[in-house]
């Protein structure tokens, strides 16, 4: 193995140990009473101070070549991709548990294949076995999340039983209460990763017209925070909800802030540009299993529900995943697909198109 690929694969391992922070902390944070609304806020505003400052500095002189309706389509897009699929994200976090949506990660390429489709930007061939292999990875990957949605089963001990997690259970009407949370809470994380896919596509046509990749990111960041200050202004009115203590609330901001915004959009770019974005997507399913671990060690019930699920998900995200690769060995550079362009950009990125994703969205 030469030094190029060692260093992708220690890249990759470190960006899934990172979001797995994030969805642990993200969790803590909101059992512990943090508010939503006012933690997506703040996660957005952090990011922003710590994009804009390098904007300005670096591409002061690009500003004023961005349009009026460049700037529309940037509010839009980060309207979806960003504000709406953070609070959907976190919604269903605070519904559900870290485990379930750390599985859910791993149907973003699969939701963007099926965007694509209805876009008519991807073509399957159901003659071909790369076209049955991204159709029977869709069909495992819905079945993944029927399965998280409707089937908790029996709940795995966890390896720590000081509760840092609520926990979901309850007898009577409040298991009836906490069942339907739970299945709520599933189908917010698919309209969240429908949001976040609608995005990539969306981004990757900006780009095309806008290839700078920087002030798309921070224009996606700051938007992101003008939207998300106009729900948490709505949402909590109570000014003591804004109030931040030394907690692991404000632990969770400045991880999503610097560390996810700052650190991990640029070394998941940074891997993709090495080994491309189906090598970078491969590693998802490592974020849920340090997530599965990291949730029992600090007293998460883990049902095998999200566990079954979850192994449905990863099953369909390897087989569009090798649909994709065995249909880029025989297409040119010009007839590569959305899919691709969108994995390459983001969250789940070209290195122009899906670093600037994720760096805005910070998810």
């Amino acid at each position: 193995m030469d030094a190029t690929s060692k260093k992708a694969y220690m890249i990759a391992i470190v960006v899934q140990i990172i979001y797995t922070g994030l969805s642990v902390l993200s969790k803590a944070a909101f059992n512990d009473g943090m508010s939503i609304f006012v933690f997506i806020f703040y996660r957005q505003a952090t990011g922003s101070l710590l994009l804009l400052p390098l904007a300005l500095i670096f591409q002061r002189k690009n500003m004023p070549s961005m349009p009026m309706i460049l700037l529309l389509k940037l509010f839009l897009c980060a309207l979806f991709g960003n504000t709406l699929n953070l609070n959907l994200y976190n919604v269903s976090l605070k519904l559900t548990s870290a485990t379930l949506v750390a599985a859910g990660s791993n149907a973003m390429p699969v939701v963007t294949l099926c965007l694509a489709l209805l876009l008519r930007m991807e073509v399957v061939d159901l003659r071909s076995s790369s076209g049955i292999a991204k159709v029977s990875g869709s069909a495992l990957c819905i079945a993944g999340v029927i399965v998280m949605a409707f089937y908790a089963g029996p709940g795995l001990s966890p390896v720590n039983h000081h509760h840092s997690f609520a926990a979901h259970a309850g007898t009577g009407s409040h298991a009836s209460t906490a069942k339907a949370a739970w299945i709520a809470g599933t189908f917010l994380m698919v309209l969240s990763n429908i949001c976040w896919s609608l995005s990539t596509v969306w981004q990757a046509r900006i780009l095309r017209d806008f290839p700078n990749r920087m002030l798309v990111a921070v224009s996606l960041c700051v938007f992101s925070a003008l939207q998300s200050l106009v729900i948490a202004a709505v949402a909590e009115r109570d000014i003591s909800r804004w109030k931040l203590r030394l907690d692991v609330g404000l632990l969770a901001i400045a991880y999503t802030g610097f560390v996810v915004t700052g650190v991990t959009y640029y070394l998941q770019a940074w891997c993709v540009e090495m080994k491309g974005p189906v090598f970078f997507a491969a590693w998802l399913p490592l974020c849920y299993i340090l997530t599965i671990f990291c949730s029992s060690f600090l007293g998460e019930i883990v049902h095998l529900g999200s566990i079954l699920g979850g192994i449905l998900l990863i099953g369909g995200l390897y087989g569009v995943l090798w649909g994709k690769s065995k249909e880029s060995r025989f297409a040119s550079p010009s007839e590569m697909n959305t899919i691709d362009g969108g994995q390459d950009e983001q969250e789940h990125k070209k290195p122009d198109t899906h670093e600037q994703a994720k760096s805005a969205d910070a998810v």
